[in-house]
C-alpha cells in the first residue's frame, strides 16, 4: 500500500467525519484538475456543495460501517491514481477559499503530513509521490497506462519548465519576495495564526502580517502560501507557476495527446496570462499594504504631535452621567427651597452606602460645601473635606472656593488656617487666580473669598484677562484682523430708547408669562358669548382654589413620607415656586388643550418645562445678578445706539470686555443644571394628576335639564398610536363647548415665546446669550441629549467666535410689522378664512361628525357600520387638524397684532448641524407665507438707482412665473404688468386679485404695495424702503455637492457656471424623466403610457430637492404620490404604480447628471456605516470650527413609574447604547451638507456685517434691503468660493482618521484587524474631483437669484 494509503487509512476507521475530510481532499484535487475553467466558481462554493456535485454517487447515505470503510478504500485508490498522474515539481492544492502552492519533496517520499510537528505554518498539507503527475499535453500516462513518468520528458515540456522557473524568479525579484524566514517584530499587527510576507518598497523592506483565513472571513481575501519547513510566504504574489493539467478521463486510461507545438503554445499563452494576473494582484496588494503602513505612520506622527483623542468617552462618566444630573438637581432644589437637612441627609445616605458612593462626584459635595460656607460653618466644611477624601475624590477649585468663602464670613478667622488652604491649593496645582476666572459666584461669594485672601495677602488682586483671542480659521482671518474699512452698523435708536426697551424686556421675563389680546376679540360680542366668558371666568376661580388646596395637601403628604433617604422625591421640586405659580401653570395649560386631547407625555413635558424655566429665572433673581446685568447692558447699548461714539469691536467683544471690567459681584453665567428629561416628565405628570382629580364642573352648567353632579373636566384614557397604547388626557365636551362659545379675548404665553423688545444679549459662550433671564441653549438638542454640550465645552473659546458672532449678527436685525397687510389678513381670518390664501377657517366650518344611536345601529349591516365608523374617524381627524392649524394661525396673528407698534428682535440659536433658527417658536421670519409677509425691516434705506428694479424682480420671483427667464426678462415682464401690480396694491380684495395667483400670495401683495409706494413717490431712488428682498440658492444642497466634486455638468445644472439664462435642475430632471417615459412607452410599458402629459417640474421638484438630503426611494415615492394626487385628471388607480415608476426614473436621472455627487454621497455613507459599526458615533468639525456629533443611538426604553400610569420613554440619544448604524449612515451625507450650507450662511453674515449691511437668512435664502442686494450677492459668491477653496473633504478625512483610527489599542486592532484596515483605507480614500473652476461662481448671475 502506498505511503498515502498507510497514512490515511487508520484515520478513516474513526467514523464518518474523517470520511468527509477525505472526500474534501479528493474534491480539492478535482479543483486542481479543473482550475483552468472554473476555479473561481469552485472556490466560492461551500465545500459540501462541491463534494455533493462531484461525489454524490460515491458517498452512501445509509450504509453500514464496513461498507463505508470499503468504499473509502476504493476512494483512496482513486486518489492515489490521480496523484500519480500529476507530474511536476509543484502541486496545486486548493482548499475552499485558500490556494496553496505545496512543493513536493525532491527525495520522492512526499511532503510531510499536516499533523507533523515539522509543519511550521500549522496548515494542513497533502502527501503525494513526486514525479507521478501527468502533463496536459505531454506523452506521459497515468498509472497502468503508458511510459514511466520519470523516464523521459518531451522537449517542449523541458522548455516550458525552464521558462516557468525563469519567470518565477523574475517575478520574485520584481516583488522583492525573499525566501528567508521572517521574524516577528514588536509593534507589528500580529494575529493568532498569522504568517508574514516581506515586501520590498522604495522606502525599504516592510514586514506585513497576514491573517490566516477563518470561516467568518471567507471570500475576504485568498491566501496563497508556500508551506515549507523553513519558508513561509503569505498571499500572493507567489510566482509559483501552475503546471497546466488535464483531468484524466478514467483510471488507468491514457489521455489523448494533441500536437506538441499546439499544446506548448496554448500552455505558454495561458501561463503568461496567469502570471500577468498574479503580478497585477500582487502589485495591487503591495500598494494597499504600503498605503496602510503609510497611513499608520501618519497617524503615529499625529499622535506624537498631539495627544490622541480616544473614540470612547470615559465609560464611568457615561454610565453615571444621568444619575449625577438627577442627584445634582435634587440637591440644588433642596438647597434653593431651604430644606438643608433633607439635602445633607440625602448626601450622607449615599456616601455611607459603598454601592452608591461611586455615583457621587466632587460637584455634589461642593453643593453642600457652598451651603455651609453661606452659614459660616467651618466645622461642617472640614467634615465635607473628610467625606471627599473617604470617597477617593480630589477637591477642585470650587471646593477651595467654598472653604475660603466660609473663612471670609467667619470673624477673626485664623490666618494660619487660610494659609493652609492656599498651600494645599498650590500643592494640588490650582493657582489662586483661577478661582476668579473659573468659578461661578452667587451674591457676595466673590467678595468673601477675596476678603479671606486679603487677610494673609493684603496686596493680592485677581488678574483680569483683557487679551482677545482670535480665531485661527483662514476663512475669517480678514474679518477679525482687517478692521480699518469695517462699517459696523448702528441701530436707529438713541441710548435712552434702548435702555427703556431693556427695562420692559426685563420686566416681562421676570414675570415669565405675558397675556395679550386675541385677534378674535375684534369680533362683535354676542350675549351668549358674554355669558360663556363669565361662566369660564367663574370656573377658573373655582379650579384655582381647588388646585391650591390639593397641592398644599399633597406636599404635606410627601414631606411626611417615610420612604428611604436615598430615594429621589418630588417634594423639593414642588417647593421651588409659590403655590399660585404652579396653579397658574396648570390653568394656563388647560386653555391650550385641543378638543381632541393631548398625550400625557407631551402635556407633562410642557408643564415640567414651564416649572423649570420659572425656577431658573427665580434663581437668577435670588443670586442678585439682575442689577449687574442691568449695569452691563446699559453700557453695552453705547455700541448700538446712533447717538454714541463709533466702536471698532464686535458685540461679543464689547460685552466680554465690560464683563471683565465689572468682575465684582455675582457671575452672569449661572451654574444651574438642566433637569433630566425623566425629572421634567415625572413632575409634569404629578401636576396633570392633580388637574384630573381636582378640576371639576357641574354637569348642568350648560343645560339645566341634566341632573346636577360634579364631573371631572379632564379624563385620563388610553388610545392607540402607531400600534402603541399611550395615555391620553382629553377635555370633557362641556369644557370644549364653553371655550369655543366664549372665544376668549386673551391669550397667555411664556415670555420666551414673544420677540424681544430690546437687542438680545450677545452670545459670548455656548452657555450665555440671547434672552436676559430665560435659559437658552446655543445648540438645540433632543430632550436629555448632552453630547453636544460636552463637545462645545471641550472647544477652545476662539474656535467658536465666528459661530457666536454670526448668531449675534442675525439676532441684531430689528423688525417691525407691516400693519396694512396685517389688517387685511386679520379681516379674512375673522371672517371664514381662505384655503387658497392659506388663512385657516374657524372651527365652525369644520365638518360635522356623523352620529347615530344604538337603536339605529341594529338596522345597519356590518359593511354599513364599518363605513360609518371610517367616516366618523375621518371627520374627527379633519376637525382635529383644522383646530390645530387654526390655533397656530391665531397665535401668530395675535402676537403680530400685539407687536404692531413695536420694534422687536429675534434672538437666534442653532441645531446640532449648525443651521440657525430664531428662538421664538410661533412668530418669526422662518414661518409661513403669512408670517413672512407681515415682517419688514425696522430700519429703512433708500432704494438707490437699482433698488426699484430689484423690487420688481423679487415680485416676479414670488409669483413663480418666470423661473427660466433672465433677470432682464423678469424685469421686462414686471414692467408689462404694472397695472395689475398697482391694482393689487390699491384693491387687494375687490380688484382684479392678480396677486392671489402667485406662489407666495401674501408676500407678493406686500411687494406690490411697496412698489406702488415707491413709484408714486417724488423720486423713487430716494424712497425709504423697509422691504426685505430675497436671493435664493438654486438647489443649494446640489450646489455644495457639485462644488465639492468640481463636477462640471452638475455645476452647470445648478448655476455654478455662468449662463445667460438660469438653469433649472428640476425642469432638467423632469425633461430627462419624460425622455425615459417616452422610450418605455414605445416599448409598450403600460404605466409609461398612462403618465403621458403628467410629468412636470412640480411632480419631481420635492424629490430632487430632498435626494441630496438623504431621502430614500420610499420617501421619494410618497412625495411623488402626493403630487400625483393633487392632479385631478390623473387616474387614481395608477397612483402607486406611477409613483413607483417615477421615483426610479428620477433617481436614475440624477445619477447620470451628478456623477461626482453620487460618489461623494456614497463615500460619506459608507464611512459613517463603518464608523458606527465600530461602535462610535459620527463626529466632524465644520470649516468654521463648530464641532458636530450625530446623537443617533439604539433606542432604549426607560419606564417611568408616575402616579397616573407607567410612562415608557423612548430614549434614542443614550450614549451608553451602541450607535444606530442605519440612522448614522443615512443621516451623515445630508447633515454634512447642512453643516456646509450653514457655514456659507455664517460667512456671508459676518462679511455683510462688516460691510454695514442688514442681513438675515432662512437657511439658503438670504434677505437684505433692495439697495444692498448687489453687495450681498458679491459677498455671497466670494464666501462660497472661499469656503470650497478649502480642502474640505481632505480635512474631513484627516479628522476622521485621527478620531477613529488613532489611539486604538493593539488588542483592539488584533480582534478586528480587517474591519480596522477597511475603515482606514476608506476614510483615507477621498473621492476624486473634476476640473470645474470655482472662480466661475463669482461670475454666475443665477447662483443665488
Amino acid at each position: 500500500m502506498s505511503l498515502l494509503r498507510l497514512c490515511t487509512f487508520p484515520k478513516c476507521l474513526s467514523g464518518r467525519i474523517l470520511l468527509e475530510r477525505s472526500v474534501r481532499r479528493v474534491s480539492n484535487v478535482d479543483h486542481c484538475l479543473t482550475i483552468q475553467n472554473n476555479v473561481e466558481r469552485q472556490i466560492s462554493e461551500p465545500p459540501w456543495t462541491s463534494q455533493r456535485r462531484h461525489f454524490s454517487a460515491l458517498i452512501p447515505k445509509k450504509e453500514d460501517r464496513k461498507k463505508r470503510v470499503w468504499e473509502q478504500s476504493q476512494l483512496l485508490d482513486v486518489l492515489e491514481t490521480r496523484i500519480q498522474q500529476l507530474q511536476s515539481d509543484i502541486i496545486v492544492d486548493v482548499q475552499h477559499v485558500k490556494v496553496q502552492f505545496v512543493k513536493a519533496s525532491k527525495s520522492g517520499t512526499g511532503a510531510s503530513s499536516g499533523n507533523s510537528p515539522n509543519n511550521v505554518s500549522g496548515e494542513r498539507t497533502e502527501v503525494s509521490k513526486a514525479g507521478q503527475t501527468i502533463s496536459k499535453g505531454g506523452g506521459q500516462t497515468g498509472k497502468g497506462g503508458g511510459k514511466d513518468a520519470s523516464a523521459s520528458k518531451s522537449r517542449w515540456m523541458e522548455k516550458l519548465s525552464q521558462e516557468k522557473k525563469t519567470k518565477t524568479k523574475k517575478l520574485k525579484q520584481q516583488l522583492g519576495i525573499e525566501d528567508k524566514p521572517v521574524k516577528s517584530s514588536k509593534g507589528k499587527l500580529m494575529l493568532p495564526g498569522t504568517s508574514h510576507k516581506t515586501i520590498s518598497t522604495k522606502a525599504g523592506i516592510k514586514t506585513v502580517s497576514t491573517a490566516k483565513k477563518s470561516k467568518t472571513l471567507k471570500n475576504q481575501e485568498h491566501t496563497m502560501a508556500a508551506a515549507n519547513q523553513e519558508h513561509t510566504m503569505a498571499a500572493a504574489p507567489v510566482a509559483a507557476a501552475t503546471v497546466p493539467l488535464r483531468k484524466a478521463k478514467g483510471k488507468g486510461k491514457a489521455s489523448k495527446e494533441p500536437a506538441p507545438e499546439l499544446s506548448e503554445a496554448k500552455a505558454r499563452t495561458k501561463e503568461l496570462a496567469e502570471l500577468e494576473e498574479l503580478e497585477r494582484k500582487a502589485e495591487a496588494k503591495a500598494r494597499e499594504l504600503a498605503e496602510v503602513e503609510e497611513l499608520e505612520r501618519k497617524l503615529n506622527q499625529w499622535a506624537v504631535s498631539a495627544s490622541p483623542e480616544h473614540v470612547q468617552d470615559n465609560s464611568e462618566a457615561r454610565v453615571y452621567g444621568d444619575v449625577h444630573r438627577s442627584v445634582r438637581c435634587y440637591l440644588e432644589a433642596c438647597v434653593f427651597c431651604g430644606d438643608i437637612d433633607r439635602a445633607h441627609h440625602f448626601l450622607l445616605s449615599h456616601h455611607r452606602m459603598v454601592s452608591r458612593r461611586n455615583l457621587l462626584n466632587i460637584g455634589l459635595y461642593n453643593i453642600m460645601m457652598r451651603v455651609w460656607a453661606k452659614k459660616g460653618s467651618l466645622n461642617q466644611i472640614g467634615r465635607m473635606f473628610i467625606l471627599v477624601e473617604e470617597a477617593g475624590l480630589k477637591p477642585n477649585l470650587s471646593s477651595y472656593c467654598a472653604a475660603l468663602e466660609c473663612m471670609g464670613r467667619t470673624p477673626n478667622c485664623s490666618p494660619r488656617v487660610i494659609n493652609r488652604v492656599l498651600r494645599q491649593m498650590e500643592e494640588d496645582g490650582l493657582p489662586v487666580d483661577e478661582l476668579f476666572s473659573h468659578c461661578v459666584f452667587r451674591q457676595d461669594e466673590r467678595d468673601m473669598v477675596l476678603r479671606a485672601i486679603h487677610t494673609v495677602q493684603p496686596d493680592f488682586q485677581p488678574s483680569v484677562n483683557t487679551i482677545l483671542q482670535t480665531c485661527s480659521s483662514p476663512l475669517v482671518k480678514d474679518f477679525y484682523t482687517e478692521r480699518v474699512d469695517a462699517k459696523y452698523p448702528k441701530m436707529a435708536f438713541s441710548l435712552d430708547e434702548l435702555r427703556e426697551r431693556f427695562s420692559r424686556q426685563l420686566s416681562m421675563e421676570q414675570a415669565s408669562t405675558i397675556t395679550i389680546h386675541s385677534v378674535e376679540a375684534m369680533k362683535p360680542v354676542t350675549p351668549h358669548m358674554a355669558k360663556m366668558r363669565h361662566l369660564l371666568t367663574e370656573q377658573r376661580l373655582v379650579w384655582h382654589k381647588a388646585l391650591v388646596g390639593a397641592l398644599r395637601e399633597s406636599k404635606m403628604i410627601l414631606a411626611s413620607s417615610t420612604q428611604k433617604a436615598v430615594r429621589l422625591s418630588l417634594y423639593p421640586y414642588l417647593c421651588l415656586l409659590d403655590e399660585n405659580d404652579y396653579v397658574d401653570i396648570m390653568v394656563q395649560s388647560l386653555s391650550n388643550l385641543p378638543p381632541s386631547g393631548e398625550s400625557l407625555h407631551v402635556l407633562a413635558k410642557e408643564l415640567g418645562n414651564r416649572v423649570h424655566n420659572k425656577f431658573c429665572i427665580r434663581m437668577k433673581v435670588h443670586n442678585q445678578m439682575v442689577d449687574k446685568l442691568s449695569h452691563i447692558y446699559n453700557e453695552y447699548t453705547e455700541l448700538l445706539a446712533n447717538d454714541s461714539k463709533e466702536f471698532d469691536v464686535l458685540p461679543r467683544e464689547r460685552w466680554w470686555k465690560l464683563e471683565a471690567e465689572h468682575s465684582s459681584g455675582p457671575s452672569l453665567l449661572g451654574d444651574e443644571t438642566h433637569w433630566p428629561h425623566a425629572v421634567v416628565v415625572e413632575l409634569g405628570t404629578y401636576l396633570v394628576d392633580l388637574m384630573v382629580k381636582h378640576m371639576k364642573v357641574n354637569s348642568d352648567i350648560l343645560n339645566s335639564a341634566y341632573d346636577r353632579k360634579l364631573i371631572p373636566v379632564l379624563y385620563h384614557m388610553y388610545t392607540f398610536r402607531s400600534n402603541k397604547q399611550v395615555g391620553f388626557i382629553k377635555p370633557h365636551p362641556i369644557l370644549t363647548q364653553m371655550q369655543q362659545d366664549a372665544m376668549d379675548t386673551t391669550l397667555t404665553f411664556d415670555s420666551y415665546v414673544m420677540p424681544m423688545l430690546c437687542p438680545p444679549v450677545p452670545w459670548i459662550s455656548a452657555k450665555f446669550g440671547a434672552y436676559l433671564l430665560t435659559p437658552t441653549k446655543m445648540m438645540r438638542a433632543v430632550e436629555g441629549a448632552n453630547q453636544h454640550e460636552i463637545l462645545l465645552e471641550k472647544c477652545q473659546d476662539a474656535d467658536l467666535h465666528p459661530v457666536l458672532d454670526s448668531l449675534n449678527q442675525l439676532g441684531n436685525a430689528a423688525w417691525r410689522i407691516n400693519q396694512p397687510l396685517l389688517d387685511i389678513i386679520i379681516s379674512i381670518f375673522n371672517d371664514k378664512g381662505s384655503e387658497k390664501l392659506d388663512v385657516p377657517p374657524p372651527n365652525s366650518e369644520a365638518p360635522k361628525i356623523p352620529r347615530y344611536n344604538q337603536q339605529d345601529s341594529a338596522t345597519f349591516t356590518s359593511a354599513e357600520k364599518a363605513h360609518l365608523k371610517r367616516e366618523v374617524g375621518k371627520a374627527k381627524k379633519k376637525c382635529s387638524e383644522m383646530h390645530s392649524i387654526r390655533m397656530d394661525a391665531l397665535y401668530k396673528l395675535s402676537i403680530a397684532n400685539h407687536m404692531r407698534d413695536e420694534v422687536f428682535w429675534f434672538p437666534h440659536n442653532m441645531d446640532f448641524r449648525g443651521r440657525t433658527y430664531p428662538c421664538p417658536p410661533y412668530f418669526n421670519h422662518l414661518g409661513s407665507d403669512v408670517t413672512r409677509a407681515v415682517l419688514v425691516f425696522a430700519e429703512g434705506k433708500p432704494l438707490g438707482p437699482g433698488g426699484l428694479d430689484w423690487l420688481k424682480i423679487h415680485l416676479v420671483n414670488l409669483t413663480g412665473l418666470k423661473k427660466r427667464s433672465s433677470l432682464a426678462g423678469r424685469l421686462e415682464y414686471a414692467n408689462t404688468i404694472m397695472d395689475d401690480i398697482l391694482d393689487s396694491a390699491d384693491n387687494p380684495l375687490n380688484g382684479k386679485k392678480w396677486w392671489q395667483n402667485a406662489d407666495e400670495p401674501w408676500q407678493a401683495l406686500a411687494c406690490c404695495m411697496e412698489i406702488a409706494n415707491a413709484v408714486r413717490s417724488p423720486d423713487p431712488t430716494h424712497f425709504i424702503s423697509h422691504f426685505p428682498v430675497h436671493q435664493d440658492g438654486s438647489c443649494n444642497g446640489l450646489q455644495h455637492y457639485a462644488a465639492l466634486g468640481r463636477d462640471v455638468i452638475g455645476a452647470t445644472s445648478v448655476n455654478l457656471m455662468p449662463c445667460e439664462v438660469p438653469q433649472d435642475v428640476y425642469s432638467g430632471v423632469a425633461q430627462q424623466v419624460e425622455e425615459f417615459r417616452a422610450r418605455d412607452a414605445e416599448k409598450g410599458l403600460k404605466i409609461a403610457q398612462v403618465l403621458e402629459g403628467f410629468i412636470s417640474r412640480k411632480v419631481v421638484k420635492q424629490t430632487v430637492m430632498t435626494v441630496v438630503y438623504g431621502v430614500t426611494r420610499y420617501g421619494g415615492r410618497l412625495q411623488i404620490e402626493k403630487r400625483l394626487n393633487e392632479i385631478d385628471d390623473f387616474p387614481k388607480e395608477y397612483i402607486w404604480d406611477a409613483s413607483h415608476y417615477l421615483v426610479h426614473q428620477v433617481f436614475s436621472s440624477l445619477k447620470e447628471m451628478f456623477t461626482g455627487t453620487r460618489e461623494i454621497q456614497d463615500w460619506l455613507t459608507e464611512s459613517a456605516r463603518l464608523i458606527a459599526k465600530s461602535g462610535s458615533t459620527v463626529e466632524w468639525v465644520t470649516p468654521l470650527g463648530l464641532p458636530i456629533i450625530q446623537p443617533y443611538h439604539r433606542t432604549r426604553t426607560q419606564m417611568l413609574k408616575a402616579t397616573m400610569q407607567y410612562l415608557s420613554l423612548q430614549i434614542t440619544h443614550d450614549s451608553k447604547e451602541r450607535p444606530d448604524t442605519v440612522k448614522q449612515k443615512n443621516a451623515f451625507p445630508p447633515n454634512f451638507i447642512h453643516s456646509l450650507d450653514s457655514t456659507h450662511m455664517m460667512l456671508t453674515a459676518l462679511y455683510c456685517y462688516s460691510a454695514g449691511l442688514t442681513f438675515v437668512s432662512v437657511h439658503d435664502c438670504f434677505w437684505t434691503h433692495a439697495l444692498t442686494v448687489d453687495t450681498m450677492n458679491k459677498v455671497c459668491r466670494e464666501q462660497f468660493v472661499a469656503l470650497h477653496s478649502q480642502p474640505i473633504l481632505q480635512e474631513l478625512s484627516n479628522f476622521l482618521l485621527k478620531k477613529y483610527c488613532s489611539g486604538l489599542q493593539s488588542e483592539v486592532k488584533n480582534k478586528k484587524f480587517l474591519e480596522y484596515r477597511r475603515m482606514l483605507l476608506l476614510l483615507a480614500k477621498v473621492p476624486q474631483t473634476g476640473n470645474f473652476d470655482l472662480q466661475r461662481v463669482k461670475e454666475s448671475t443665477y447662483f443665488f437669484s
